[in-house]
């Protein structure tokens, strides 16, 4: 099983994938920052053509590709598009939920599909997908996620309630629904706060720091408007 560390932590994160001969790592599209010469890259749209266009509909790229060293040792260094915190995670046998931009990297025994979320996946910000990762020998597989700003793990024991848009990962043992901040739906746009999502269950649920919607739209408001 690869070696994956994350170094330069927890603002700028790297992960560095040292792979045995013949060893792999699935990355995400674009995720790429170097690798060994012997490292061979495959590029390919998993799932074929449906589960390409569901992983694109998700906020995904349509592509993920696989590093494979050949002929001895290699090494791939990964990293996100945001700055923040990365975590390996072992696999587990019920696996995990991720929020569609949080996936970073896994072992080729780790099956990553996405899912339609319905209603559920599109009032959390994350689109109308989610993913989820499983894999049939969960002792030997590892899911590199990554998160914006400050990566935190906590434990859910009975009921626990988390803004969408700090959402990362969570163990899939939990169940979960999408509901509003406030009393009502006026007095939760009114706060601020918008949606958050119920947990219940024994579980982890890992967090980020910052939202990406808006640090989009604090930044964006700042920007002169665009000319023509």
């Amino acid at each position: 099983m690869p070696q994956i560390d994350i170094g330069y932590r927890p603002a700028h994160s790297l992960a560095k994938v040292t792979l045995q001969p013949d060893e792999s790592i699935v990355a995400e599209s674009g995720a790429m920052v170097g690798m060994s010469t012997n490292v061979q890259m495959q590029t390919q749209s998993q799932g074929g053509l449906m589960g390409g266009l569901k992983r694109m509909f998700g906020g995904e790229s349509f592509f993920r590709n696989t590093f494979t060293a050949q002929n001895g040792p290699g090494e791939v260094l990964l990293a996100q598009a945001l700055c923040g915190d990365m975590a390996v995670l072992p696999m587990t046998p019920q696996g995990y939920y991720i929020q569609s931009s949080a996936y970073v990297a896994s072992t080729p025994d780790v099956e990553v599909t996405t899912k339609t979320g319905g209603f559920k996946g599109f009032f959390s910000g994350a689109g109308v997908f989610i993913l989820q990762a499983t894999s049939p020998q969960p002792d030997h597989g590892q899911l590199v996620v990554g998160a914006f700003g400050g990566l935190e793990p906590l434990t859910c024991d009975g009921n626990m309630v988390i803004d969408t848009g700090h959402l990362v990962a969570w163990d899939a043992s939990l169940q979960y629904s999408i509901g509003k901040s406030g009393a009502g739906w006026i007095a939760s746009w009114l706060s601020g706060e918008g949606l958050v999502c119920h947990f219940s269950g024994q579980g982890r649920i890992w967090i980020q720091s910052r939202n990406p919607g808006e640090y989009g739209q604090s930044v964006g408001s700042m920007l002169p408007p665009r000319k023509g």
